[in-house]
């Protein structure tokens, strides 16, 4: 495979999803003819085609130049498309996100962010740390203080690289370092069993080369060549928090490292999951040679990352939070959340079920999460590549939540309408949750609207 600054021009199949548009858009920075495909227009592809890439919505090959095109495909799109299928006869060289990504960092010192939960926050956090000393990065999301899922600095050699384990993309990644957060099984429709998911994140710890960092009560045998250091929250480890306190709306901490504790660190989200993000991105930041001054900066400064527990209303009757989450743990930290900044308030939550086989094989995950709400609206599920399996619905799910609370499926077009009638037939304050990875961001800022009219 050629090197990465010599591929072009490139041809990108699902254009508009979060990794893809990164890439994209650094390869274009660098003076590469990049086009691409997707389904639908988005915030992402808008800021693609502002920045001169050209992106066509229809799976039509007359649309795309006769050159020699190397594409670069996401499984999110079906290899069944008209274009997939174009650029197979073609004899177009196709490379998968995952190798492309790997291919841009091997020459790089790469500070990668793995684990099943909060991989993006992390990463996001660990890049804005270390940014007063140069650093590259490709986000699963859009930091708050970039504004962008890319950071580039031609001076810096280090990158911060969010390591996705769906479709065991993590394995095409070189890691100098890297934090695994969580590995709490997911993707079974790629990696089968739990077990078969352990093995994936046992196969990644032994690409790392300089110091593995992992959350205590998960483990990996590394490969003898990393370092290994644990972290934690309220519990003595290599790294760790405690002493964490809410005051006036600001959230401290202490941070333990094996040399050193830095005292009264302020973190600029202050919501209590991420006090462990910032643990272990400080870890890492410090390993990389972050001084006290640089890591205390960086999480003070910190804004957070688009849909990761973001407050989009929040008045004295109605607080409106959008976040990512889509596995049954997330749901359960989300909701925990809301309720301890608000726990007088009535907790409505919207959830999109992301992927029939995510929804199938822990349905009763979700059941039990979404029963900790006080009222669940369930849309119909996000299939994204897949085809639908026979009794996996959002009605089966609604059925396995137990509880007196009202449940119930409504239409993403009729959402918006029936949390504010909801609202109006309630007498006290409310949250709104809305949750999932799917299309449901694209009904946040009707919602967000109706809620202020609805106030």
């Amino acid at each position: 495979m050629p090197s990465s600054s010599s591929i072009e021009p490139l041809y990108f199949l699902g254009i508009g999803g979060i990794g893809m548009s990164a890439l994209a858009r650094w390869f274009a920075a660098r003076g590469c003819r990049v086009e691409g495909y997707d389904r639908t227009p988005s915030s992402l592809t808008r800021e693609l085609e502002k920045e001169g890439i050209r992106v066509i919505y229809t799976d039509s090959p007359e649309q795309v130049a006769d050159m020699p095109w190397t594409m670069v495909w996401t499984p999110a799109v079906p290899k069944h498309t008209a274009l997939y299928q174009y650029f197979e006869q073609k004899g177009a060289r196709i490379l998968k996100r995952s190798e492309m990504l790997g291919r841009v960092t091997e020459d790089m010192r790469a500070l990668c962010v793995a684990g099943t939960h909060g991989k993006t926050s992390t990463a996001a956090l660990l890049a804005h740390i270390l940014r007063p000393q140069g650093v590259n990065a490709f986000l699963g999301g859009i930091s708050m203080n970039e504004g962008s899922n890319l950071i580039t600095d031609s001076q810096s050699n280090l990158v911060v690289v969010e390591a996705d384990e769906f479709d065991r993309s993590f394995l095409h990644l070189k890691p100098a370092m890297s934090v695994i957060t969580a590995i709490d099984p997911d993707h079974l429709d790629i990696y089968g069993t739990p077990e078969g998911y352990q093995e994936g994140f046992e196969q990644y710890a032994r690409l790392v080369k300089e110091a593995l960092v992992i959350r205590k009560g998960y483990h990996v045998d590394g490969n003898g060549m990393a370092r290994l250091y644990q972290y934690s929250v309220n519990e003595p480890s290599d790294f760790y928090s405690d002493n964490i306190r809410i005051t006036d709306g600001r959230l401290l901490f202490d941070w333990h490292a094996p040399d050193t504790v830095l005292t009264d660190v302020e973190l600029g989200v202050p919501v209590l999951f991420n006090v462990e993000n910032a643990t272990a991105a400080m870890a890492v930041a410090s390993l990389a040679g972050a001084n006290e001054q640089i890591l205390r900066q960086g999480v003070q400064t910190y804004k957070g990352v688009l849909r990761r527990f973001n407050i989009h209303v929040r008045t004295n009757r109605i607080t409106y939070i959008d976040d990512y989450a889509h596995h049954p743990q997330e749901l359960m930290t989300a909701i925990r959340s809301a309720r301890q900044l608000y726990p007088e308030r009535y907790l409505i939550g919207v959830f999109q079920p992301h992927l029939y086989t995510r929804t199938r094989d822990f349905m009763d995950g979700f059941a039990a999460a979404l029963g900790a709400l006080d009222e669940a609206v369930l849309l119909p599920i996000y299939p994204a590549r897949e085809e639908p399996i026979e009794g996996v619905t959002s009605e089966a799910l609604a059925d396995r939540i137990h509880g007196s609370q009202p449940v119930r499926v409504v239409q993403k077009t009729d959402m918006a309408d029936y949390v504010c009638h909801r609202l109006r037939t309630l007498d006290r304050p409310v949250t709104v949750l809305t949750l999932g990875a799917g299309d449901i961001d694209r009904l946040v800022d009707g919602l967000t609207a109706k809620l202020k009219e609805t106030n």
